[in-house]
């Protein structure tokens, strides 16, 4: 079995840029077709397959990626950088972890999160 993830979105190679940046993926030459398949660099993980449709997001989405990261204020600033909107003022604090909710450019929810010390040794 391999898990792939599908987003959607606007504008492939927008999406490809941001998603790419945030992940550091690859992306496959882009093609006329409505799908970008985004993978790690060495080929092995989780795909990330972008697919374009006509629709705008609506509503909150009820499947998100979690990015975690050890330290919450670096990788802020750098998915801001990249085009990331953080939603959250202030980071939300729960049982020691420590996140900010960001929206991608076509309004997909993601999350930056860092854990408790305890999970980082």
């Amino acid at each position: 079995m391999v898990l792939a993830v599908v987003l959607d979105c606007a504008d492939l190679d927008r999406s490809a840029t941001f998603w790419c940046g945030v992940l550091g993926y690859q992306a496959e030459p882009s093609s006329p077709s409505r799908y970008r398949r985004l993978l790690p660099p060495d080929g092995s993980g989780v795909e990330l397959l972008l697919q374009r449709v006509p629709e705008h997001k609506v509503t909150k989405n009820r499947m998100h990626l979690d990015l975690r990261v050890p330290d919450l204020d670096a990788e802020t600033a750098r998915v801001s950088a990249l085009g990331a909107r953080r939603l959250t003022a202030e980071p939300i604090q729960e049982h020691g972890w420590a996140w900010h909710v960001f929206a991608d450019p076509d309004d997909n929810e993601f999350c930056v999160l860092q854990p408790p010390a305890a999970l980082d040794e």
